[in-house]
This record gives C-alpha cells, sequence and structure tokens, in this order.
C-alpha cells in the first residue's frame, strides 16, 4: 500500500512540475508561444471546424434516432466474425474513416454508456475505429504537404490497412470474456433491424427539435476541445524545441533510429509526432532525408496520431468504464504496421515526382457542405455494403420466413 501510495506520489509531483515548467516557458517566450497557438487556431478553424462538425452532429442525431441500433441488427454478420464486435460498431467504423481522429471514440463512448457494447468490445472498437480522415491523408498530407498526389495511395493505403490489420488482432482481447449478444433470432433480418430502430426511438423519446439542439450543443462542446488541445499542444512543441528538451531527445532517439538506418533529419519530426500529429507530419515532409523515410515517417506518425489526439480520445471516453491501455497500444503496433507497410506501396529506391497541384481556397460554408455531402455518401455506402455482404454470409439468416399451416 505504501509503496502504490508512493508511485502514486511521484506521479502527482511530477505531473505538476511539468505543468509548472511549460507555464514558465510561456512566460518567458510570449512571442513565440502566440505565433504557435495562432498556427494551431488556424489549423482547427481551416480544417479540423468545417471537417469534423457535421458528423459530429449527425452522430447524435443517428444515435437519438434509433438509426444506429437499425445498422447494428443487419451489420452484425459482418462485423462479429472479423472484429469480434456487436453490429453497431459499423457505424463508429464508417465515421471514423469519414471523418478521422476523435469522432471513433467519441461514438464508441457513446455505444458503452448505452449498453450496445460490453466493456471489452467497446476497447476492440475504438482500437481501431481510430483513423485519420481521407481528406487529410490525400489533401492535407500527400498535395499539401508532399506536393504530390502519386503519394496518396501509399500514404492512405498503408494507414487503412494498418488500421485493418490492428482490427483483426484486437479481436482476440480479452477473448475469454463475454461478448454482448442478443437472443438468436431466425426471423426476416430486415423486420429484426426495423424492430430495434423503433424499440430505440422510443427509448429515447425527444422530440426532433430538442434531439437537434442536444446534438448541436454537445458536438460544438466538443470540437472546442478539439481546438484547444491542437493549440496547447502547438505551444508545448514549441516552448520545448525552444528550451532544447527535443533537441536533448533527438540525440538519445537519433542513435537509437541510426542502428536501423534512419537518417538524422528525420529524428526531429518523429519526436514532434509523438506530441501532434499535423506539425510531426509537416516536418517529416521537410525533413532532409530521402523520399522513402519521410513517408516511412509520416505514416507512423499519422498512424500513431500524437498524444493531442490521445488526450481527446481520453477525454471522449471520460465517462465511461473503458481503460485505455488498450488503445495506446493499438496505436503503438499500428505505427510499426503502417512503417512497415510501405515497403509494400513504395520501394526504398523509388522517387516520385508530380506537378504541384495548387488548390484553390474554399469558403467555410463549402467546406461545411462538401463535409456533410461524404458523411451522406458513407452511410448510404455502408448500409448497402452491409446488407450485402450479411445475405452472402455463411450464417442462417432467415429473410423471409414461411409458416405452414397444420392439417
Amino acid at each position: 500500500m505504501n509503496k502504490w501510495l508512493g508511485g502514486q506520489k511521484r506521479k502527482a509531483y511530477f505531473t505538476a512540475a511539468a505543468a509548472v515548467a511549460i507555464t514558465v516557458a510561456m512566460i518567458i517566450y510570449p512571442e513565440e508561444s502566440f505565433q504557435a497557438s495562432l498556427s494551431g487556431l488556424k489549423i482547427w478553424w481551416d480544417v479540423v471546424f468545417p471537417a469534423l462538425l457535421p458528423f459530429f452532429i449527425a452522430a447524435e442525431l443517428l444515435m437519438g434516432l434509433g438509426v444506429v441500433h437499425a445498422m447494428g441488427a443487419l451489420l452484425e454478420p459482418l462485423m462479429r466474425p472479423l472484429f469480434n464486435v456487436p453490429g453497431v460498431g459499423a457505424f463508429a467504423w464508417a465515421m471514423g474513416l469519414a471523418s478521422g481522429y476523435p469522432i471513433g471514440a467519441k461514438i464508441t463512448g457513446r455505444l458503452r454508456k448505452e449498453n450496445l457494447c460490453t466493456k471489452t468490445e467497446a476497447e476492440r472498437l475504438v482500437a481501431f475505429t481510430s483513423t485519420a480522415s481521407p481528406l487529410f491523408l490525400v489533401g492535407a498530407v500527400a498535395v499539401g504537404m508532399f506536393h504530390s498526389p502519386a503519394l496518396a495511395g501509399t500514404i492512405a493505403g498503408a494507414h487503412y490497412l494498418s488500421a485493418l490489420l490492428v482490427g483483426l488482432l484486437m479481436r482476440w482481447h480479452g477473448r475469454g470474456e463475454p461478448s454482448f449478444t442478443k437472443e438468436k433470432r431466425t426471423e426476416n433480418l430486415f423486420r429484426r433491424a426495423a424492430r430495434e430502430f423503433y424499440r430505440a426511438r422510443l427509448a429515447d423519446g425527444r422530440p426532433f427539435g430538442q434531439l437537434f439542439g442536444d446534438a448541436v450543443r454537445e458536438s460544438v462542446n466538443s470540437i472546442f476541445f478539439v481546438g484547444g488541445c491542437l493549440m496547447m499542444f502547438s505551444v508545448v512543441i514549441r516552448v520545448l524545441t525552444i528550451c532544447g528538451v527535443v533537441g536533448w531527445i533527438s540525440k538519445g532517439l537519433g542513435a537509437l533510429l541510426a542502428l536501423f538506418g534512419a537518417e538524422a533529419g528525420i529524428v526531429k519530426p518523429i519526436i514532434s509526432g509523438i506530441f501532434e500529429i499535423t506539425i510531426g507530419s509537416q516536418l517529416a515532409s521537410a525533413a532532409d532525408v530521402s523520399l522513402f523515410q519521410q513517408i516511412m515517417a509520416t505514416n507512423a506518425i499519422i498512424a500513431w496520431s500524437g498524444l493531442s489526439v490521445l488526450s481527446q480520445v481520453a477525454t471522449m471516453l471520460n465517462d465511461t468504464d473503458l481503460s485505455l491501455t488498450p488503445y495506446i497500444f493499438a496505436r503503438v503496433m499500428q505505427a510499426v504496421l503502417a512503417g512497415l507497410l510501405t515497403f509494400l506501396f513504395l520501394n526504398p529506391a523509388q522517387t516520385v515526382s508530380a506537378p504541384v497541384k495548387v488548390i484553390p481556397q474554399l469558403s467555410f460554408l463549402t467546406k461545411l457542405g462538401q463535409a456533410s455531402l461524404l458523411l451522406l455518401t458513407i452511410i448510404l455506402l455502408l448500409l448497402v455494403l452491409g446488407i450485402l455482404i450479411a445475405s452472402l454470409a455463411k450464417k442462417r439468416i432467415v429473410f423471409f420466413s414461411i409458416h405452414r399451416a397444420k392439417d
């Protein structure tokens, strides 16, 4: 007991000392801290806010309306054999793929709160549904940072394939624990989905006006928290760089990475990527190293997602009983897999050349509309795909039942 208290005390002292040190550094370097905060704010307003807000609101609406419960009944034959999670996990997976961090964790936390999955199933689910969005991978990284649309397939392919592999591997997490399974039925699959939809809608009970208002309020609060994390970690990375902490860590990490053939110029981007995904990816794309090492480091950074995203995920799961340990393990595992999968998509000796594509500046409302349209497309495709796979699954699923009259 005393040992445990001693460990808790050391943790408390270390956390307080780190917070005081960063605060003092911000006071000593106010101009640099302000510019870093402004940079984080610009990224949040130009990219994160219009990209995530429609998905946050739509997720809340679909949960309250009962649509997610219907999808769970339809997609159980797909999600259970592959990832050992209930069918409602397909909604978190699709939304995570469409909009990126941290909406997969937000939806998973909501599913757990409504007891639509067990603790272990939710930990499996959040491990592979937290992914970067296609808009970020293709538009921001491949085109915006590397100025080469030809790299979009390499970056997106390594990221999503590594996420899929993590999902398949995490199905063994807590294998012996009970799963969330409903009583087996042999009735019409669509009839069951319709009943689940109606049952969930009655259980919620809120009129649409109230449901929409609650969805907007909660989503705006969540998106402002994401912006705060982005700004704060931008400042932390900047002051740590000025104070020489990043350089000190680079020496030790550089010596370790050199054993695997990594060039010295890639060390600082990796350290920055440990804290924040966008800043780390930007530095990796500008590092004075080979293109292969740039892409490999970028894929690993995006898969890890940074402490900034980790803090966002922790907040989304704050009111649940989920442990962050499996999620952190999954992020490390995906970072390694994404880096290694670069070999499949990009030869170490290959050079990629493509004309720089100038992306016109779009208005805020245009970005909002594009994000909403992408959301609708993803949901429709998910429903069509789920119904198709469910109909072809090698399970006893009865779509139509015929009852013979007894003689």
